[in-house]
Parts: structure tokens; sequence; C-alpha cells
């Protein structure tokens, strides 16, 4: 007899229930940079099948060059960014992490 109460309060009491993942399911973390990434005069790299843009010691990413860009974890940043030097024909160093 108590069953028959108890089963309609836990469907309605489930029904509100919903689960969602965290980023969505269209969202997938771009894999880690390597180690050193060397960009050229555009703050872009292509790696893995993922855009990559630097900009104020920060890196976003994105499917399309043309974005939509998300938010790159930082445990997937690359220990070294080296900006080619085109003008003069030689590497140089500018930012290391």
């Amino acid at each position: 007899m108590h069953i028959r109460h108890v089963v309609p309060l836990a469907a309605l009491l489930l029904s509100a229930c919903v689960v969602t993942p965290a980023y969505g399911p269209d969202v997938v973390v771009a894999p880690a940079l390597p180690l050193v990434v060397e960009l050229g005069v555009e703050p872009y790299y292509y790696h893995g099948g993922f855009y990559y843009y630097y900009h104020d010691h920060n890196w976003s990413y994105s499917h399309a060059r043309s974005g939509p860009w998300r938010a790159l974890p930082q445990d997937r940043y690359p220990r070294e960014i080296r900006f080619k030097d085109r003008d003069r024909g030689h590497d140089r160093d500018r930012d290391r992490r």
C-alpha cells in the first residue's frame, strides 16, 4: 500500500532533475600546445586541428580562425613563446612561461 504512494512521488521529484555537461555538448578542450611555440607576424598558431590565438599573455582556441574563441586552460599553454622577426631574418625570444 505504501509503494503506491512512493512511486508517483519519486517520479514527480526525479522529473525535476536535469543533468547537463559543464561545457555544453559542442565544447571540446583543445590538445595542449607544444613546449615551444613560434609565432610569426600574426599571433595565430595551428596545431592538432585547432587554431590558437595569443593575446595579452593568454591563449584562446577555436576550430576556425574566425572563431568563436574559447579560453585555453593554462595547463595547455606552451612553456616558451618565440616571435619570429621577419624584418631582420632572425628569431627573437619575447615571452617565457
